[in-house]
């Protein structure tokens, strides 16, 4: 069956006009999906974990008013236009629970996550998820012309090709049709700062498998140290809560266990994980 026949009409349509425009090798079904946030943050008096509890769903900036990146899911607003441009106005007159959420393709296996500039944690989405999202580079913002489909996916040889700041070093990924946590989350993947804290706590209290990642370590010459310098010093300063952080949600509505998801593909294997599996530049600690 068309995976396209089975979703609301909106998100039929902007699947396709995508597809339309694009070609390319298929994407591995063994990658995944990632939404990286800030799981510490509030929104509305309520913690962003709590609130994903509630609503068992995890929303856009449309719904949220929330962003870790820029504040324009309005009329008129930034965001607004670079949607209409890429999926043909579909969205234009649509709710805003029908708007796609954001992410990114986690091509380079990072235990932290495709896109740690947006969060230091993140959810990981179900392979199933890859048959229903978009994909462009670099990030909308920069009005990208270049997209993508589970089917037809042309960026990551484009991504693999440029250099990028490790940060933006990222395939924006858009899911259509909303992201349930009970259907469509692996697992909710946090820094290891949190452990032992009322993060975990709330996390532990979500209908998804809680991971650890092993988070990022700098010390404090390091960080005032220019660019190739090497250093050293015993004072560090961790991620988390101060981490990197568009987490496109702000939500409500990504090792405890380092298990790889069931796939013949490598990207969650231990030989990965031992490495840490970051960006280059980056020195992350082994859990």
């Amino acid at each position: 069956m068309d995976f396209r026949q089975v979703l609301p009409p909106r998100a039929r349509r902007a699947l396709d006009h995508v597809a339309a425009g694009v070609s390319g090798p298929a994407l591995h079904p063994g990658l995944r999906i990632t939404l990286n946030f800030h799981p510490d943050r509030v929104r509305g008096g309520v913690p962003i974990l709590d609130a994903l509890a509630r609503d068992g769903a995890y929303h856009s900036q449309f719904v949220t008013g929330t962003s870790n990146g820029g504040l324009t899911a309005h009329p008129g607003g930034d965001r607004t236009r670079w949607e209409s441009r890429i999926f043909g106005g579909v969205y234009d007159d649509a709710a805003p629970v029908e708007r796609p959420l954001y992410g990114a393709l986690n091509f380079r296996h990072q235990v932290v996550g495709a896109a740690p500039r947006f969060g230091s944690s993140h959810l990981r989405l179900a392979g199933t998820v890859l048959g229903r999202a978009t994909f462009c580079y670099p990030d909308s913002a920069a009005e990208p012309t270049d997209f993508g489909v589970a089917s037809a996916m042309p960026l990551i040889a484009l991504a693999e090709a440029d250099e990028q700041d490790p940060l933006n070093d990222y395939i924006e990924s858009h899911v259509h049709a909303g992201v349930l946590l009970a259907r469509d989350v692996e697992a909710l993947v946090l820094d290891a700062s949190y452990r032992d804290t009322p993060v975990e706590e709330a996390a532990r209290r979500l209908p998804v498998p809680l991971e650890w990642h092993p988070g990022y370590r700098l010390t404090v010459t390091e960080l005032g140290a220019p660019p190739g310098a090497g250093t050293a010093s015993s004072a560090t300063v961790s991620s988390g809560s101060a981490g990197c952080g568009k987490g496109a949600s702000g939500a409500p509505g990504d090792l405890e266990s380092a298990a790889p998801p069931e796939s013949d593909a490598p990207p969650y294997s231990a030989a990965v994980l031992a490495s840490g599996g970051h960006t280059p530049g980056f020195r992350t600690p082994k859990a």
